[in-house]
């Protein structure tokens, strides 16, 4: 059956793909967790879709990245579905499920949304309003045709106006109570995926479903997770709240209308408490929480709290029966009721979570935030005692073992087995194995990893004049064909500035000049340009071909040692007997290096260098940690044999070109 599929997508079987199909069917089969690496060029999609379509159950499949998403279900299961629809027994069916800010909301286009006093807004005036009317019609037609009312299939639009016709889960009304939730995209997605065999969705909605214990996905046997070196950063981010005193305000304009006692004016009153708590509070993570900030969140918390109890009952509209649905009042109380849930996480001050005070900028004022310590064990309690989960991705051995993933998911190395056994999910092991299928690339013979040992180690101040030196003349012998990849936006911007003034018979491009997909196309159109940029480009880029032939790694992207979450897990990890850098900030840096460097080879084709200027990389104890995570490219320290690798190639590039 793979062998079909692989030839109706146009590909050609692979042994690593073999392998992997084959592993994940008998872990599927036998319910027992699998980490399987495969690196770019495998066909990794095929290796678990193909198992997860013969599977008896239903199976979830979930992507970090909507473009993975999309991928997937726009390409790779209709081909694979057209290639076994013959096959007896083969229930081809699958759905997506998306986040409900994703699909158009019909109660939002037709009756319009409260403002913060309650009042219906119509379409917004201006530029916008001409794009907002298109994207109403464009709903329309959809809900007439039987279309699934998904934002990537609706006309060009930006941010703001796509938010004009979606709502987030706090303002929608719930399809018992919205007169079109017979119609409502979200609800028929759902649905579909009811009667689905197999469902596409996202990290965060996996996480919401199984580890919160929101229902979102329909009852599954086994959860299958690409680009599963993101999940953890996915899970942490869907079990984050923010509040700001805007939002305890907003509430408190929200409830006004609808609450006739001085309640609404007490949330008021809480949030000015709460704004000059802030105010005096430095940003940062708080340990301990300042008294002052401790009881304003307190206030917010009681105050909310008797604000949602002086809600009516009854859900009545103005002029309109029992039973009809006040949409002003319902999205009101839930704003109220979102931010008691938030200000009680905060006010509990468990040592569960981390609560931190965001700097905030010129047009975003600062905010209090609140993650997580650890999800691993959510994670183990709740999703791999329950489910059987395939965790797959070009990346997933850091430090030559699988150990520091399956830990960071909630899997002992010591359950770790070799063989098949017989898992009873009522026990507290639960039993994993990890497998690496390799990769079609020969990354000895394709890829140079230079490491610039002769650079002085990086500073706190940003790229120095060697560093600077070294980016331009690595540039100047590929003529152009670079990624830089920096650790800050400063950076990149002053590499760009630097080498424009170098080399100015090249197109040198920084993240910020323009859209990413713009700068992209730019890229891949003339060999003789260099983009330079931050961490999007770290992992979200790929460009196959000679346009790449140079990778740039300013320096071992650590974290930095004031960010509030990493800070905190380190220290935790301390405190409980381990090293808290090896296993928080290593690892951090390990994931983002292996995919820094995955950036260069796409192809069988491809060939070219990643260069790191930290010497930290060579000289640091840590630093066969991190080489062990990278691709096993042929390594040198020496720039003047990189200079001349790279000059050969561009003048074949350039041969091949002609």
């Amino acid at each position: 059956m793979l062998g079909r599929a692989v030839e109706a997508l146009g590909g050609t079987e692979r042994e690593g793909q073999v392998a992997m199909a084959e592993a994940v069917a008998a872990a599927m089969t036998d319910e027992r967790h699998l980490l399987v690496q495969a690196g770019t060029g495998t066909g990794k999609s095929l290796g678990y879709l193909v198992p997860a379509l013969v599977h008896d159950q239903r199976v979830v499949v979930a992507t970090a990245t909507l473009a993975l998403q999309h991928q997937l279900v726009e390409r790779d299961l209709p081909r694979l579905v057209e290639a076994v629809k013959d096959v007896a027994g083969v229930d081809t069916s699958f759905a997506v499920l998306k986040g409900r800010s994703n699909y158009a909301c019909l109660h939002r286009i037709r009756e319009g949304v409260p403002d913060d006093q309650g009042v219906l807004v119509d379409v917004p005036q201006g530029s916008m309003a001409k794009t907002v009317l298109q994207l109403r019609s464009w709903a329309e037609e959809e809900a007439e045709s039987g279309g699934s009312g998904e934002r990537d299939h609706a006309p060009r639009h930006t941010d703001r106006e796509w938010r004009q016709v979606s709502v987030g889960h706090r303002d929608c009304l719930g399809a018992t109570k919205c007169p079109f939730g017979q119609e409502c995209f979200v609800e028929l997605a759902r649905e579909k995926a009811h009667r689905s065999h197999l469902v596409v969705t996202n990290h965060s909605l996996l996480a919401i479903d199984a580890v919160e214990g929101v229902p979102m996905i329909p009852d599954y046997d086994v959860a299958v997770v690409d680009e599963a070196h993101e999940l953890v950063a996915r899970v942490t981010q869907a079990a984050t709240d923010e509040l700001a005193p805007s939002d305890v305000e907003r509430a408190a304009r929200r409830s006004q209308r609808h609450v006739e006692g001085a309640e609404a004016d007490d949330l008021a009153d809480a949030a000015d408490t709460l704004r000059d708590a802030m105010a005096e509070a430095r940003a940062g993570r708080f340990d301990p929480v300042p008294t002052e900030l401790a009881d304003a969140l307190a206030l917010v918390r009681d105050a909310a709290r008797a604000c949602l109890s002086a809600y009516p009952r009854a859900e009545k509209s103005e002029g309109g029966g029992a039973g009809e649905p006040d949409a002003g009042l319902a999205q009101a109380k839930g704003s109220v009721q979102e931010v008691f849930t938030t200000a009680e996480r905060m006010a509990a001050g468990s040592t569960a979570d981390v609560l931190w005070l965001s700097e905030g900028g010129e047009r975003m004022p600062p905010r209090l935030h609140v993650a997580p310590l650890q999800v691993w064990g959510q994670m183990r309690d709740k999703l791999l005692t329950d489910k059987t989960v395939v965790l797959t991705s070009a990346t997933l051995m850091l430090g030559g073992d699988f150990d520091t993933i399956a830990g960071s998911v909630g899997l002992k190395p010591s359950e770790r087995v070799a063989g098949e056994v017989e898992r009873d999910r009522t026990e507290t092991v639960l039993p994993w194995t990890g497998l690496d299928v390799g990769s079609p690339f020969d990354y000895a013979r394709q890829g140079i990893r230079y490491v610039a040992r002769h650079l002085p180690p990086p500073g706190r101040d940003g790229l120095g004049p060697a560093q600077l030196a070294e980016i331009t003349e690595l540039v100047d012998a590929a003529d152009g064909r670079a990624l830089g990849l920096f650790s800050s936006r400063r950076a990149a911007e002053a590499a760009a500035a630097h080498v424009r003034a170098e080399l100015p018979h090249l197109t040198t491009l920084a993240q910020g000049d323009a859209q990413l997909p713009e700068l992209a196309a730019q890229f891949v159109g003339d060999p003789h340009t260099v983009l330079f940029g931050t961490l999007s480009l770290w992992q979200g880029l790929d460009v196959p071909g000679d346009t790449c032939q140079l990778v740039l790694i300013d320096r071992i992207p650590f974290p930095r040692p004031d960010d509030p979450l990493m800070s905190a897990r380190q220290k935790a990890a301390d405190a409980a007997g381990g090293n808290g850098f090896m296993q928080v900030a290593a690892t951090h840096a390990a994931l983002l290096l292996a995919q820094g460097a995955g950036r260069l080879i796409r192809t069988t084709s491809d060939r070219g260098v990643v260069a790191v200027l930290d010497p930290r990389l060579a000289t640091a104890r840590y630093g066969s940690f991190l080489l062990s995570s990278l691709p096993p490219m042929w390594t040198t320290t020496d720039p003047a044999v990189v200079r001349k690798a790279l000059a050969r190639l561009a003048a074949s590039a350039a041969s091949e070109a002609r």
